[in-house]
């Protein structure tokens, strides 16, 4: 299951299957996001940072991730 939330007011932007290629900008911050099965094909995820976001099983075909920080920091 797919869960996003607004890391400032902890709302659920999206959850369950869903697409959030609209929902995403420049330099989005999706830290510690559980993106897990994400429909992220063609995403503008152009320097984001995904820092030990989970994209086990997530579509990023066509996704534009240059910039992103796809570091998985300290476990």
């Amino acid at each position: 299951m797919v869960e996003i939330k607004n890391r400032f007011t902890g709302n659920i932007i999206c959850e369950g299957k869903c697409s959030i290629k609209k929902l995403v900008e420049d330099k989005a911050d999706l830290r510690e996001a559980d993106l897990r099965g994400a429909d992220l094909r063609e995403a503008n995820l152009r320097e984001a940072n995904l820092r030990r976001a989970n994209l086990r099983e997530a579509d990023l075909r066509g996704a534009n991730l240059r910039g992103a920080n796809l570091r998985r920091g300290i476990t």
